[in-house]
């Protein structure tokens, strides 16, 4: 999958790299890349989504 940009008239080249970090954090690639970054045990990630869910519930509470 590989994400594509087309320069558009008159726009600059900030205004493209903008434009293509929205897609790149829209598709969810940057949040994937950080959390590849280091090897996380399954426990660990069981542990954290526990958390996260429990968190979650008590929000809404």
């Amino acid at each position: 999958m590989a994400i594509r940009i087309k320069s558009r008239s008159g726009e600059s080249v900030e205004q493209m790299m903008r434009r293509f970090k929205k897609l790149c954090e829209k598709e969810g690639l940057t949040k994937d890349i950080k959390r590849k970054e280091y090897y996380e045990k399954p426990s660990e990630r069981k542990r954290r989504a526990m958390r996260k869910s429990q968190t979650r519930r008590f929000k809404e509470e």
